[in-house]
């Protein structure tokens, strides 16, 4: 039976994630108006690490810093959307093997592809998983939790497409390009 299993580097870079999450979305996050909604800066650095580490990592790092959030700040989670970071997390790491922030420089081309890929994950979890799950399951007002879920979307695009974009070109900034050394 071959299983695959997360390396060292992935259960660190979970502690590490899971913390810095926890703490951007405690203390980094703006209020905007509207309740339980913000503009929230931990997306940014969610899609920042998934592409990093990978779908697996970007699940971990967006449920367990999402639910500690929620058991700190309200008491216990609100599984619907904790759920869902975890999904964001997992759907922004498949980006993994495209984005190769590993191999130096990021292409326009790539990053135009990140943010784009990233609005249509947002939009599908803010707009459709999160606020359904809420009428489903907590038998919310639909009016109420689809409001929440239209402008975490935008929130959540902005915030990863600012934040998660710059950390990547950084990153990648500072890895030697594939090809660039070249023997005397």
């Amino acid at each position: 039976m071959n299983k695959k299993k997360l390396s060292v580097q992935s259960v660190v870079a979970i502690g590490i994630g899971t913390a810095i999450l926890f703490l951007l979305k405690r203390w980094v996050s703006i209020p905007i108006g509207i309740p339980n909604t913000n503009l929230d800066t931990s997306y940014g650095f969610l899609g920042f690490i998934a592409v990093l580490f990978g779908p697996a990592v970007g699940f971990c790092v967006g449920f367990l810093g999402h639910s500690i959030n929620d058991f700190t700040q309200f008491g216990t989670p609100w599984w619907t959307w904790v759920f869902t970071t975890g999904l964001v997390g997992m759907a922004m790491g498949f980006l993994k093997k495209y984005i190769q922030p590993d191999e130096g420089k990021i292409s326009t081309r790539k990053l135009v592809f990140y943010n784009i890929y990233q609005v249509i994950i947002n939009i599908i979890a803010w707009v459709l998983i999160a606020p359904t799950g809420d009428v489903l399951i907590y038998s919310e007002p639909a009016n109420k939790v689809y409001l929440q879920g239209i402008v975490s979307a935008f929130t959540n695009s902005l915030s990863t497409g600012v934040i998660g974009t710059i950390l990547l070109v950084i990153y990648a900034s500072t890895k030697v390009q594939k090809g660039s050394l070249k023997k005397e």
